[in-house]
């Protein structure tokens, strides 16, 4: 029997918390108790599904990835990738955009992280194309755009916590169905840069001496041999994601701080730190948004939202650009990392009731939570560019227009042509 009251005590005290600004953990947390206190569930069954959900031995690939992504952030590394990107294809028309969105493309590949790249790339990038006569709210639209591709770009931390949800999908295969779909986002937007570039007339960028050239393609190519260990590893089954990440953090060290040696050792607790601050936020959304899921589930909600949307219509294609605005929508007022716990036990049986592999709609999954990272009024990667180009949310929102049609038309590829994502997985999966 269904509980409407229960139901919509859940989710008007989680969303009234949200509206009065209360972190997402706490709102989880609290709305998850309050529900348990009026179903007379013992709050100690709360608390035990808050460590069930952090108790598994793949989340200890997180804190390595993070590590991993500091200490590369931090030792040049994204300076190396935008020389290296520059080499490439810093000469085309508007050479700068494109320079922004494969180094995003690398970076992401090193990071996992739309807020770290954008950080990362675009505290460089941002003021060097505006400094070259790029209009400023291009230059972040460029930047914060290309960043999403480090959430489809294995590896991606957001990837593991996704395949805890579904129920233990292989972490490898995840890695390998987001190869595809992160390069041919980057090349979609870099197609919308160069033509924007053409129509704005941005400057052409200067070719780099050959003996340079060579010196930067060697200081990228050891950096993304990070990400090279993570993805060959995990999905040739050599090593699992969590020893994978742990071989890549100490790569990444060694790199850094022997090779590369831009910043002295004495750098690496304050690296420690900065990946403890963000692995506790990461590990409380998890525990919270496990407990607030379990809680759902024990309602009924997944159950009650399938029969709903298979009521609106029999078409799968209907249903799954039902699903897509969903997630869009939500995308705006949430994190990523909470979504992803919450929307995985509810749309995943929708959508693999209309045939939809759960490695597709983990992607499908990901790039709409990135487009949502954009988006205001919550979107954190839209707020960090808009931070570091000193302009406001509300102009780049306007100019972003363009490549969020583009990003949606990647979305509407990934979500009807499941080839795209699964060719990968199938071909070497396991």
């Amino acid at each position: 029997m269904v509980n409407t009251t229960a139901i919509c005590l859940l989710l008007i005290v989680f969303f009234g918390l949200l509206i009065i600004r209360v972190p997402i953990s706490f709102s989880l947390a609290i709305s998850t108790f309050v529900t348990a206190i009026y179903l007379k569930i013992p709050s100690m069954v709360v608390v035990q599904q808050m460590v069930k959900g952090i108790n598994s031995f793949s989340l200890v690939a997180i804190p390595f990835f993070i590590v991993a992504g500091e200490i590369m952030g931090e030792g040049g590394i994204s300076k190396r990738l935008i020389d290296f990107s520059n080499v490439l294809v810093g000469r085309m028309r508007g050479g700068l955009a494109m320079v922004n969105v494969l180094a995003s493309m690398f970076f992401g590949g090193i990071s996992g992280s739309s807020v770290a790249d954008t950080s990362s790339i675009g505290s460089i990038m941002i003021p060097m194309m505006e400094k070259q006569g790029y209009d400023k709210d291009y230059a972040v639209d460029v930047t914060i755009t290309g960043s999403t591709q480090g959430i489809l770009i294995p590896p991606s931390h957001n990837m593991i916590i996704y395949s805890l949800a579904a129920g233990g999908i292989s972490v490898g295969n995840m890695f390998l169905g987001g190869v595809i779909p992160g390069i041919l986002l980057g090349v979609m937007l870099m197609v919308l840069s160069y033509i924007i570039a053409v129509k704005r007339n941005y400057p052409r960028g200067e070719k780099v001496p050959f003996k340079e050239a060579v010196k930067i393609i060697k200081d990228g190519l050891l950096g993304l041999f990070t990400a090279v260990i993570i993805i060959v590893g995990v999905s040739t089954g050599v090593f699992t994601a969590t020893e994978s990440a742990a071989i890549a953090t100490v790569y990444a060290f060694i790199i850094t701080f022997f090779v590369y040696k831009d910043i002295k050792i004495s750098r690496m607790i304050p690296i420690l730190k900065n990946s403890l601050r963000t692995l506790s936020m990461v590990l409380a959304l998890i525990a919270t948004s496990s407990a607030f899921a379990w809680m759902m589930a024990y309602l009924k909600i997944p159950f009650l939202v399938t029969n709903a949307l298979i009521s609106i219509s029999n078409n799968k294609y209907v249903i799954l650009l039902i699903v897509n605005i969903v997630l869009l929508i939500l995308g705006m007022i949430m994190d990523m990392a909470p979504l992803i716990l919450i929307c995985t036990p509810i749309l995943l049986p929708v959508v693999t009731k209309v045939g939809m592999d759960p490695i597709q709609f983990g992607i499908v999954l990901m790039l709409n939570l990135g487009i949502g990272l954009l988006t205001p009024p919550v979107g954190s990667t839209l707020f960090v560019g808009c931070s570091i180009a000193k302009i406001p949310m509300e102009k780049v929102a306007k100019s972003l227009m363009p490549f969020y049609a583009m990003m949606f038309i990647v979305l509407m590829i990934l979500t009807y042509v499941p080839q795209v994502t699964l060719f990968l997985p199938r071909l070497i999966g396991k």
